[in-house]
């Protein structure tokens, strides 16, 4: 990803994301994410679970549940209604 260098700053020395962007960058957050919505295959059904788990494989905040609802909110990723499978947009 061309712009990951920006977020640099958010991650440790394992490449994995130690803090979400700020509310005032919202450039940032919008990288943030899109890099994230690179981890899910377009065409593949993925389980909350499943999603959560990839999620945490890059990240160290502990809260793949916010990320996965701003990944939707954000049109990133789709979901059913009832919330059990998730895929990439």
């Amino acid at each position: 990803m061309e712009n990951l260098q920006s977020l640099r700053g958010y991650m440790d020395e394992d490449g994995k994301f130690k803090q979400f962007p700020g509310k005032k960058q919202k450039k940032n957050q919008a990288l943030f994410l899109e890099y994230l919505a690179t981890k899910f295959e377009k065409g593949k059904d993925y389980t909350e679970m499943d999603v959560n788990e990839i999620l945490n494989q890059h990240h160290t905040f502990n809260d793949p549940a916010s990320l996965r609802r701003l990944l939707f909110g954000s049109g990133l990723l789709g979901r059913t209604l009832d919330g059990k499978k998730y895929w990439r947009n």
